[in-house]
């Protein structure tokens, strides 16, 4: 491609140059000097002249040029290779951190499950010390109410039996001669007792 360039720049100059040689010719002839400058006939010349002319001049600017540029571009390759080398090792350091967040979120998530279970365990144990606990005591309640309403009711019982006593003696014993017979029997009673 770069070759195109130099020979479009090579034929337009050897353009100019025949057309700038021509004028010169032109005057030249007018006083005496010539130059024999007919296209056909010198148009090889002046070609390899110019050719000449750029390879010697044109030589070490083109090859500073050429040589910067692939400079430039061996520099800007090298970069690109360390920043692809960085950015593996940066992969491969992120992957690795990631697989370590990942194994640790799967220990924290096995802990919190044994923690659940044995919460749970522990819950459910309690629990049912706790319906023990309510169950006996329920039982004592329960007895302690049934002894009560058992108490109360002898209680009632005795208070019946001696309001049905007294109201019998009341009425058996109205007089005083019917409870001193009474008081007598007792104690005869308890006299042949001993």
């Amino acid at each position: 491609m770069m070759g195109s360039y130099i020979w479009l720049a090579v034929e337009a100059g050897a353009h100019e140059l025949v057309g700038s040689a021509a004028e010169l010719a032109e005057s030249a002839e007018a006083k005496g000097f010539g130059l024999n400058f007919d296209v056909l006939e010198t148009n090889l010349i002046n070609l390899a002249i110019i050719l000449a002319g750029l390879v010697y001049f044109g030589r070490g600017f083109l090859g500073n040029i050429l040589g910067k540029r692939r400079a430039e571009i061996e520099t800007a390759i090298q970069e690109a290779e360390q920043r692809k080398q960085q950015s593996a090792k940066e992969l491969a350091s992120q992957q690795q951190k990631l697989a370590q967040a990942q194994a640790e979120a799967e220990r924290i998530k096995a802990a919190a499950a044994e923690n659940a279970k044995s919460a749970s365990e522990a819950i459910l144990a309690q629990a049912a010390l706790d319906i023990e606990r309510l169950k006996e005591a329920a039982e004592r309640d329960t007895a302690s109410d049934q002894e009560r309403a058992i108490a109360e009711l002898r209680q009632r019982v005795v208070a019946l039996a001696l309001e049905q006593v007294e109201s019998r003696i009341s009425s058996t014993l109205n007089s005083e001669d019917d409870q001193r017979k009474l008081v007598d029997r007792s104690i005869a009673l308890l006299g042949d007792q001993s």
